[in-house]
């Protein structure tokens, strides 16, 4: 008998990742800034989006990530939903690359989660290839590095 099962229908797990969804979208922010004018700093809330994803859904509804594939993505009821739930990660990434909320130098990091490659252009000479990609050679603890610094600088 293995973890029982947060979400009985599709239709539950549906609108839970619509409440997930909106609160992606919905993000309250507080920063703060040096007024010159005034010479003082200003802290105002702003409302910022984060991107979709299944991991942050799993976290949302305190299930961890190999529970929700092992009793959600492999089940028939609920292939639909899955899905629906891996597209919508997909398409909220590339709005905020094309929109700008993402800066487009995360596009490579991001993307590849979906299956897409940095369009790299080599030419060779002797045996040393030369390409365009800028994160070219870099380990996964410095992508990450770089990931939480953009983060970092995109909520504040």
């Amino acid at each position: 008998m293995g973890r029982p099962r947060i979400f009985q229908t599709s239709g539950d797990l549906r609108a839970a990742w619509e409440l997930y969804k909106t609160s992606c979208d919905h993000q309250s922010v507080l920063t703060h800034e040096f007024s010159a004018k005034n010479s003082e700093f200003v802290s105002k809330q702003l409302r910022r989006s984060v991107t979709y994803t299944i991991e942050g859904f799993c976290v949302f509804v305190d299930m961890s990530r190999s529970a929700f594939y092992s009793l959600y993505a492999e089940e028939a009821e609920f292939l639909d939903i899955v899905t629906r739930m891996r597209e919508e990660c997909e398409v909220d990434a590339r709005r905020k690359f094309e929109t700008g909320a993402i800066p487009s130098q995360l596009a490579a990091l991001w993307m590849s989660k979906h299956g897409y490659s940095a369009r790299t252009e080599s030419s060779v000479s002797g045996r040393v290839a030369v390409t365009d990609d800028p994160y070219d050679g870099l380990t996964s603890e410095e992508l990450r590095a770089l990931a939480r610094a953009c983060a970092d600088g995109i909520e504040g």
